[in-house]
């Protein structure tokens, strides 16, 4: 599975691209369909609370799968992204599952 981080507009720290790799391998457990996750990380707006924004989008052979949520911090935005796509895989592998 392949991992591509982008952070726009400013570098990210190699701790905070550490965190999301770790984070992210965790996908593979849940199917072996996933061939790429890309996480992309922005900051909006920087002089305000809540400003740090992540979108990631799940490259499987059944299907894509996205999420983007804005939070104070990047570690809290990517878990709260990583629980909606862990919803969305469980929804699609039950619907996979009734036909």
């Amino acid at each position: 599975m392949e991992v591509l981080i982008q952070a726009i507009h400013f570098d990210a720290t190699e701790k905070l691209r550490d965190f999301i790799e770790k984070k992210v391998s965790k996908f593979g457990k849940f199917s072996e369909e996933i061939r790429k996750v890309e996480v992309s990380l922005k900051v909006v707006k920087p002089e305000t609370s809540m400003n740090k924004e992540v979108s990631i989008k799940v490259l499987a052979s059944s299907g894509e799968f996205f999420a983007e949520k804005v939070c104070d911090t990047f570690e809290e935005a990517v878990d709260v992204c990583l629980e909606a796509l862990v919803r969305q895989l469980s929804k699609f592998k039950e619907k996979q599952r009734i036909r």
